[in-house]
């Protein structure tokens, strides 16, 4: 059974800093594409970070710059370091892992999802 199991999610004031881990088991996804999604009270999950098997990144246009994802594949886990947190990045977030060859944006295209992890800037 897969499972992934999101963690290190928190309050912290604005412009402070958390680090999300995601550890996956039941499957390696060192050959595939891994990704961070959040949703904010009363919106809609959107995309946040994508990291490919190589370790090739893309960023949402709003946490780029300030978000980092990376991967330890000898771990199966994948990481969001996130650094000048603002009140708007308050959100739970997810991370997916994805049995196709490529990396996306889409949410429907992820295959595995964890339950998620509270990530709070206060202001």
């Amino acid at each position: 059974q897969v499972q992934l199991v999101e963690s290190g999610g928190g309050l912290v004031q604005a412009g402070g800093s958390l680090r999300l881990s995601c550890a996956a088991s039941g499957r390696t996804f060192s050959s595939n594409a891994m990704g961070w999604f959040r949703q904010a009270p009363g919106k809609e999950r959107e995309f946040v970070a994508v990291i490919w098997s190589g370790g090739r990144t893309y960023y949402a246009d709003s946490v780029r710059g300030r978000f980092t994802i990376s991967r330890d594949n000898a771990k199966n886990t994948v990481y969001l370091q996130m650094n000048s947190l603002e009140p708007e990045d308050t959100a739970v977030y997810s991370c997916a892992a994805r049995l196709g060859p490529t990396a996306t944006r889409v949410e429907a295209e992820y295959d595995y999802w964890g339950q998620g992890t509270q990530g709070t800037g206060s202001s």
